[in-house]
């Protein structure tokens, strides 16, 4: 690959993650239908035309979006969280992780939640992205343990996404969306994990 050519896919790179900052931001506080890709590429710094080139439009951004938000997720999870001594200890921390991503990316909620509920398209993304990219990763992690390997297929899967659900009520819906104090919610979601842990734990 010459210089010129990989100067050229690092610009791209650059001017892509511009766009998907700029339009989380503008999708975040105008909502998704009263943003326009041109406030979006103003916002960037682009020029509108790299939206439709590089995306396919608004629509194409809100899907590029999803798709950068859970792989960052699962990459991060791999890197900056190290498997626990024991099962029950990796469920925990797997629930912690989950409710402070799920606050720190509150933004993102905000726009996608709403957005799920009119849209079918982005509901099935959403669906696809939580369900399957992340659920997965989870359970490979919990298979690393035999007290969770050996658990029937279902019950092992319903471990994998009660991870992210503890997450969703504890790090964004109750804080957020109810009111709650995030501390409390941050306490109780250690309880809940701790106590669906030692069920597993004492059944495996």
């Amino acid at each position: 690959m010459s210089p010129h050519s990989s100067s050229r896919k690092r610009d791209r790179a650059g001017k892509q993650q511009a766009l998907l900052k700029a339009a989380l931001k503008l999708f975040a506080t105008k909502g998704y239908e009263a943003t326009t890709t041109r406030e979006i590429a103003a916002s960037a710094g682009c020029a509108e035309g790299l939206i439709h080139r590089y995306f396919k439009g608004k629509a194409g951004l809100l899907a590029a979006l999803i798709e950068y938000r859970m792989a960052k997720e699962v990459r991060d999870m791999s890197h900056k969280v190290p498997l626990a001594s024991s099962p029950q200890q990796e469920f925990l921390q797997l629930v912690k992780w989950e409710v402070e991503r799920m606050w720190e990316n509150r933004d993102f909620l905000r726009v996608f939640i709403p957005r799920a509920l009119v849209d079918a398209e982005v509901a099935a993304m959403m669906n696809h992205a939580v369900m399957s990219v992340r659920a997965s990763a989870v359970r490979e992690r919990l298979q690393h343990y035999p007290g969770f390997a050996n658990l029937p297929e279902e019950e092992l899967d319903a471990l994998a996404q009660a991870v992210g659900l503890l997450g969703m009520l504890f790090g964004f819906l109750r804080p957020l969306v109810l009111g709650h104090d995030r501390l409390k919610a941050k306490k109780m979601a250690s309880v809940f994990a701790r106590a669906l842990a030692r069920g597993v734990g004492s059944a495996a």
